[in-house]
């Protein structure tokens, strides 16, 4: 593989209000692109767009020296800022709460190079010893592999030309990462490596692992019958208190 030219890759992380987790998330990244550097052409690109903190997440940002850009608020909004910004060939759309393996160069790699693939995503792992844990991940990878349904916390990844074509994340308040899913399965299949992404578990932690879990599942039966994405917001954030 070292023969072959890699593909260049912009890694789009969208942030508010992470001043907590986003240091650690860029001193990591920073540290993997680094000692990979001889198996690529160049280093990754690494853009944050921040969706107007009102913590310290904009300083930790700029103490790292990565590209910073700042956005009106919304994931779906900041992320589709940060891909018309990238200037490499592979888009990479990470959760700073989510760790991608020392793997992902190659992983990326070999996933774009296989027939007829629009975008691919990691298998999930989520950081916790707890049964229910398991269970979860036995049905994400199942939605994922089954339905070729990844979400944007599986770390969604495409050649630029794909996402655009896709025309990118819509512009709505939720679920943005199931449509631009939807989106790409017009133009190819989505594949998951062999590799998993590991995920903090604390939204599953905040709000329980049974309630989380239904609260998801809802969401996506809500989609699937025509429910706008504004009355999911409503309902989403109703449930979560």
């Amino acid at each position: 593989m070292t023969a072959q030219k890699t593909l260049s890759i912009s890694i789009i992380i969208p942030t508010l209000n992470e001043e907590k987790h986003i240091g650690a998330c860029l001193d990591r990244l920073l540290s993997q692109t680094r000692s990979r550097y001889k198996v690529l052409d160049e280093l990754p690109e690494i853009i944050v767009i921040d969706g107007g903190s009102t913590d310290r997440t904009a300083q930790e940002i700029l103490a790292r020296g990565v590209r910073f850009i700042r956005s009106e608020p919304g994931r779906g909004q900041q992320q589709h800022r940060g891909a018309e910004k990238a200037g490499s060939e592979t888009l990479l759309f990470l959760h700073c709460d989510t760790v991608l393996p020392e793997t992902f160069f190659e992983d990326i790699h070999c996933t774009l190079r296989r027939k007829n693939v629009a975008a691919g995503a990691f298998r999930l792992r989520i950081k916790g010893g707890a049964f229910g844990f398991r269970l979860i991940e036995a049905g994400i990878q199942v939605r994922s592999k089954i339905f070729s349904l990844p979400y944007g916390d599986q770390a969604l990844f495409m050649r630029r030309e794909t996402y655009f074509t896709a025309k990118g994340f819509p512009q709505q308040p939720i679920m943005e990462d199931v449509a631009l899913v939807h989106r790409l399965k017009k133009l190819g299949r989505i594949v998951l490596t062999q590799a998993h992404v590991t995920t903090s578990a604390r939204r599953w932690q905040q709000h329980g692992l049974v309630k989380t879990t239904l609260i998801n599942q809802l969401m996506l039966l809500g989609r699937a019958v025509g429910i706008s994405p504004q009355q999911l917001t409503r309902f989403y954030y109703a449930k979560r208190k």
